[in-house]
């Protein structure tokens, strides 16, 4: 089992002046503590579960071209993009240039997206559920064709490109993960397209893999292709109190099938909660 780091907080002491540092130290601490990914949440405004819309926000690609810089083995992506704020050319030259500028560490992570308020706010497009999955079905088939050999026209129901040229390539074709665990569509999409699903930990997981694996076997994939990751609180206590407790719900987990557990550390501008993973979880992890 292996253990990523989403950063959603950038509310951090001393005010935007500190950003910078705060997340250099962060970032080079994680990847030395061994944490496999990294993380950014991809949105303007933050979301009801972190705070409030009026808290610090960071541009997710931006951040990440910094964050790449900052380090050089961990993994790269948005914890994800929702697929209306960027036409699919656009994330697809996203994604590419930061795998080629840090090396080919980038991931895309992507989904249909769901901030109403976030989107309607600026002016964004948002529009109706099966819109946007519709939508989110034509972007990975043209990040796909734009990280092929081919430049050839696509025409879709959304959106159409007279030429899919892509240079430079990605050192690596980046791996897809399409996040939530919709039965209907978003697992569907998951079997098609991703090398990643991403599912929330609750007591439908074990449902909701079924589901996949049926998708799976629906169009011809190798369910064991693709990439198990569960999002979970990640609080190990201010004195590591709540490590054993982490431990034992990732060997739960691991023991379903799960090789990627990814979320938030309270607190991680501190450091001292990023030492404890370093320390005790992630080594823990590693055995499972």
């Amino acid at each position: 089992m292996k253990i990523g780091l989403q950063l959603s907080d950038f509310t951090v002491p001393g005010g935007p002046p500190a950003l910078a540092t705060t997340l250099r130290r962060v970032a080079t601490v994680a990847e030395d503590a061994g944490f496999a990914r990294l993380a950014v949440a991809d949105h303007l405004w933050q979301i009801p579960a972190n705070g409030s819309a009026e808290s610090e926000m960071l541009e997710a690609y931006t951040t990440l071209g910094f964050l790449a810089a900052c380090t050089s083995r961990v993994e790269l992506l948005t914890w994800v993009s929702a697929v209306t704020f960027r036409e699919p050319a656009l994330l697809t030259k996203c994604v590419t240039t930061l795998d080629v500028l840090s090396g080919g560490r980038a991931w895309l992570g992507v989904g249909a997206g769901w901030y109403a308020d976030e989107a309607r706010g600026l002016g964004l497009p948002f529009p109706p559920t099966a819109e946007r999955f519709d939508r989110l079905e034509e972007t990975l088939q043209i990040c796909l064709q734009m990280w092929s050999d081919e430049d050839k026209p696509y025409a879709g129901r959304h959106y159409t490109l007279e030429r899919t040229l892509n240079a430079p390539q990605p050192l690596r074709r980046p791996p897809i993960l399409v996040a939530g665990g919709g039965e209907r569509r978003t697992l569907r999409l998951v079997a098609r397209y991703a090398d990643a699903c991403n599912l929330f930990a609750s007591p439908e997981l074990e449902r909701k893999l079924d589901v996949l694996r049926e998708h799976c076997a629906a169009v011809g994939r190798d369910y064991d292709d693709i990439e198990k990751t569960v999002v979970l609180p990640l609080d190990p206590g201010p004195r590591g109190e709540h490590v054993g407790a982490i431990v034992d719900e990732l060997d739960r987990l691991a023991r379903m099938g799960f090789t990627h557990a990814h979320g938030r550390v309270p607190g991680a501008a501190a450091i001292a909660p990023l030492d404890l993973f370093g320390e005790r979880i992630i080594p823990a992890a590693a055995a499972l």
